[in-house]
């Protein structure tokens, strides 16, 4: 099942650039075309520069355009899930890249639209600035108000090792978000166990054996990463359910292009993949990176309720 949710942002004043110009008005052309051209680019999913670091911050330079961020809700077996812990809801963020192009305002958007959805846990799966380390002390911050029973649980992206890291992690944990570098946690209720496990970037030290190390075998396990490409080694672990981003979905995508890829290369792009008995959900993300536009393929949140599935012999 899947909904949309639109996400508004109060409007300034248009900028110069986009009134009618003198000869616009010279030809003739109905103020009333103008305007419902005027409404169709405000309400487009282009972004606009933003210099704000936080909604205290520096005033906008420009206004950011309203959002919609898609909800997809999935029931998901887990095999060796007790009753306990069946119906806990994750909500997946990924793929953020809060800087020039996608401002505080976006930011914080997207945090109440999660809390909206009360979820259990937050899984964070990285990327959560684009190149710039400005960004780094705010995204955190306004990550800092997510809210969630059983807590926020963070993995860092490509992008989060090119700004620094480290830097990434002590500003996450700063803002009481537990940070999952090649580590695992487990969460409990009576005697039911779900081990949520995380690993660094795939190009940047990734260690499966680190992350899922003393993790009892036919125990069910969710593991975030940023890459998707993780996946094969997740299936050799027995990893029950992997949830990623960095793909965007594409971001960019026109029908007689998807039309024309190879189907190979359609895999772990987007949506649901798998691998032997490992399940792999790819988000689209919220963010945008190099171009600020999406067509086709709209920003998405993914909810997970899990359920409880007997564990294989």
């Amino acid at each position: 099942m899947a909904h949309s949710q639109a996400n508004s942002f109060s409007s300034l004043s248009l900028s110069p650039l986009f009134r009618a110009s003198d000869s616009e008005a010279e030809a003739g052309v109905p103020q009333e075309r103008r305007r419902r051209w005027l409404d169709r680019w405000q309400s487009s999913e282009f972004d606009d520069l933003s210099m704000n670091l936080t909604p205290r911050g520096r005033k906008p330079v420009r206004r950011r355009k309203a959002r919609n961020i898609e909800v997809s809700e999935f029931r998901v077996p887990i095999a060796g899930l007790g009753r306990e812990l069946a119906g806990l809801r994750i909500v997946h963020l990924t793929d953020i890249h809060h800087g020039l192009y996608f401002s505080a305002e976006a930011v914080l958007a997207a945090v109440e639209l999660a809390n909206s959805l009360e979820p259990d846990v937050v899984a964070l799966t990285g990327d959560y600035v684009s190149y710039s380390r400005n960004f780094a002390h705010s995204v955190a911050e306004l990550l800092g108000g997510l809210k969630a029973a059983r807590g926020v649980y963070a993995v860092l992206g490509n992008h989060d090792f090119r700004v620094g890291a480290d830097l990434i992690t002590r500003a996450l944990r700063r803002n009481h978000i537990e940070v999952l570098r090649n580590r695992h946690t487990v969460l409990r209720a009576g005697s039911a166990e779900l081990h949520l496990a995380g690993v660094d970037d795939l190009w940047y030290n990734a260690s499966l054996p680190r992350a899922l190390r003393n993790i009892p075998r036919a125990r069910p396990v969710v593991l975030l990463s940023h890459n998707p490409r993780i996946v094969a080694a997740a299936s050799h672990y027995s990893v029950n359910l992997v949830l990623s981003g960095h793909t965007h979905g594409g971001q960019v995508r026109l029908p007689f292009l998807e039309r024309r890829r190879d189907p190979t290369h359609r895999r772990f792009h987007t949506g649901w993949d798998g691998w032997g008995l490992t399940r792999i959900y790819i988000s689209r993300g919220i963010g945008t990176i190099v171009l600020p536009v999406r067509l086709g393929c709209p920003p998405e949140m993914p909810v997970f309720t899990l359920g409880a599935k007997p564990a294989p012999l």
